[in-house]
């Protein structure tokens, strides 16, 4: 959804509805084309271009501003733990404001309990937070939590400049990278859902809760100006076009739900990567599938899901999925929004979860994803841990992981180290056909043979003059339509 300079983003602008009509094509479970590097490509080529204007403006349509972040200062809370994790998470913070496509000038943290109600940093650290804005000449702070209306106005006008928080942030990272009908739905939707909490005038006329005659002395009757009846207005529209979103989603996800319904009656064992953001899940899913999906160094490179089929050395398939990643402190309204999208997982057999062994902090990653996935209902789903980058972590990091997480393996998706081990684990990790079954199988009837072999556990194979016979470990199903060439019968 193309915008111009300076051009607020509207969410009824006619354009996103005609957007809304294109085919949803993120789960083609049978297609192996790639588009990758044309992704990239586009993506490269949308890249925020630097010296942009950041003046607050006066929004005449539902208030919503599209970030345009150029140069910024990062501020946080410290409110416990050492050093090094109010480092790692200015790191983390960092790192998603130069996915969205700023420069990164300072960083600031305070060391307190909880966040000042009024301006989260305390009154000192706000002063000091301004002149290192004016100083190194920012245009945007971008905060390390989450802020309310009141915050996020006190702060602006104390600074001077445009303050946006981590929720903020990274609603819109998802909505830049936001492909498919769905993704862009389920963003839309989020960005609506943290926009509704916090509607307020930013430009001069909307911050006025009456104007003209009725702002004199006196009040009473008649005393709601513009300003107030704007407000309204825009919530309704929210309210409308949140209620439409919802409906579209619901109708998507019966679509989903359709595709798993399918897998499950085929016995179809699923397999969802999960991991934390950048952690190389889509990188993995490549190496173990030949996927040619969308793979960069970067923040929530990948929203919309991609499944692929895959198979076991005895010809048995299941599927593999690449999901969003995760991050810590993800906000509510994007797990609400793609709860649809994320119970893919939920769903699933299997998760490998895939964990950067050179981050700084990869124990962190995992119990924030692990968090997310109880949240979403995953939690019980069996899991293999991959530890990915091996090549570039630290050898005493990948040993701690190996020695304090069952059914680990190491693994480096850029040289395909591990790989194999990493496949072979995660086939033995399926599950396991209910029902054993000894066939004589009329070689007349071969597809049963083949069927066996594609959704079963072969244990041996026998040829003899009146069929093949075949010890197996099949779905019910499939069981029922062997019954009549049971050796057990005859």
């Amino acid at each position: 959804m193309s915008k111009s300079p300076g051009q607020a983003y509207n969410p009824y602008d006619e354009s996103a509805e005609a957007a809304a009509v294109e085919e949803l094509d993120e789960f083609d479970d049978l297609d192996g084309d790639t588009t990758g590097d044309f992704d990239l490509d586009a993506r490269r080529a949308l890249r925020r271009v630097a010296g942009l204007s950041t003046e607050l403006e006066d929004v005449t349509e539902v208030e919503y501003r599209r970030l345009r972040l150029e140069r910024v200062v990062l501020v946080g809370v410290w409110p416990g733990g050492s050093f090094t994790d109010a480092e790692n998470s200015l790191a983390e913070l960092a790192a998603l404001a130069e996915t969205a496509g700023s420069q990164v000038l300072e960083g600031l943290a305070q060391r307190r309990l909880k966040p000042d109600p009024a301006t989260f940093v305390g009154s000192g650290k706000v002063e000091e937070l301004r002149e290192v804005v004016q100083a190194q000449g920012a245009d945007t702070v971008i905060v390390d939590g989450e802020l309310s209306a009141s915050q996020l106005r006190n702060l602006e006008d104390k600074v001077g400049v445009k303050v946006v928080d981590r929720t903020m942030l990274i609603l819109d990272i998802f909505a830049q990278h936001a492909k498919s009908r769905e993704g862009k739905a389920q963003v839309e939707l989020a960005q609506l859902e943290y926009l509704s909490q916090r509607l307020r005038g930013w430009g001069a006329s909307l911050s006025r809760q009456a104007g003209g005659r009725a702002g004199g002395a006196g009040g009473g009757v008649g005393t709601r100006g513009p300003g107030e009846t704007k407000l309204e207005t825009d919530r309704r529209r929210i309210r409308t076009r949140v209620a439409k979103l919802r409906r579209e989603l619901a109708g998507m996800r019966v679509a989903r739900d359709t595709k798993r319904a399918d897998r499950r009656r085929h016995a179809v064992p699923a397999v969802s990567i999960v991991g934390y953001t950048n952690a190389g899940k889509s990188s993995l899913l490549n190496r173990l599938t030949g996927a040619g999906v969308l793979v960069e160094d970067a923040l929530f490179a990948t929203l919309d899901p991609t499944v692929r089929r895959s198979q076991t050395q005895e010809g048995r398939g299941y599927t593999l999925a690449d999901t969003v990643g995760f991050v810590r402190h993800l906000p509510h309204e994007l797990v609400e929004s793609f709860r649809s999208t994320l119970e893919e997982a939920a769903d699933a057999d299997l998760l490998v979860h895939v964990v950067d062994g050179s981050h700084p902090d990869p124990e962190g990653q995992l119990t924030a994803v692990r968090a997310v996935l109880a949240d979403i209902g995953a939690g019980g789903v069996r899991e293999v841990v991959a530890i990915n980058k091996s090549d570039a972590a630290d050898p005493m990091v990948v040993a701690r992981l190996l020695r304090n997480e069952p059914h680990a393996i190491s693994v480096s998706a850029r040289t395909g180290a591990g790989v194999d081990k990493l496949r072979a684990l995660i086939e033995s990790e399926l599950p396991q056909p209910p029902v054993e079954v000894d066939a004589l199988v009329p070689y007349d009837h071969g597809e049963l043979v083949a069927r066996m072999h594609s959704v079963g556990e072969v244990l041996s194979v026998d040829h003899e003059a009146g069929g093949t016979r075949v010890r197996a470990r099949v779905p019910e199903a499939l069981a029922a339509a062997l019954e009549p060439y049971s050796v057990a019968r005859r």
